[in-house]
């Protein structure tokens, strides 16, 4: 996960969308439209003229819907847990309920990738193994008609 740099703390006046951006490797698209879908659980701060300020607390929740997002979770489940977490204490078997079946889920897709990179691996190995012996002309091609 992302870590903010201790030595670049957040002013107390707030990051502008840009350097907010930048700091939680995110496009500065993208964080205004997690604050459109509802991901963000806190309201960001404005300047008089409109302009967002982000506070640590909204980068380190940008950085979960991020880290959430990359493990491919949906945008509905990551608004749930928003929700969820917004919503304070009481609903914490919930919270859990929702990571605990993303995780299965996230394991699940794992093992498969796994098994995908093992085949790669093993064709690899024989396209190395008969380009080292002289031989990658009698791997298997398909008949051209």
């Amino acid at each position: 996960m992302l870590e903010v740099n201790p030595h670049d703390p957040v002013p107390p006046e707030g990051l502008g969308i840009a350097e907010a951006a930048r700091r939680t490797g995110v496009s500065v698209h993208t964080l205004r439209y997690y604050e459109r879908a509802g991901l963000v659980i806190t309201d960001v701060d404005r300047t008089t003229g409109g302009r967002r300020r982000y506070r640590q607390s909204d980068l380190d929740w940008i950085k979960v819907c991020t880290r959430l997002r990359d493990t491919g979770m949906s945008i509905r489940d990551i608004r749930r847990y928003a929700d969820l977490v917004a919503g304070g204490r009481g609903n914490e078997h919930e919270r859990l309920a929702l990571l605990a079946a993303h995780r299965t889920e996230l394991a699940e897709r794992m093992d498969e990738l796994a098994r995908s990179l093992a085949m790669i691996d093993r064709k690899i190995g024989i396209y190395r193994e008969r380009m080292a012996t002289g031989d990658a002309d009698r791997l298997w091609a398909p008949e051209t008609r």
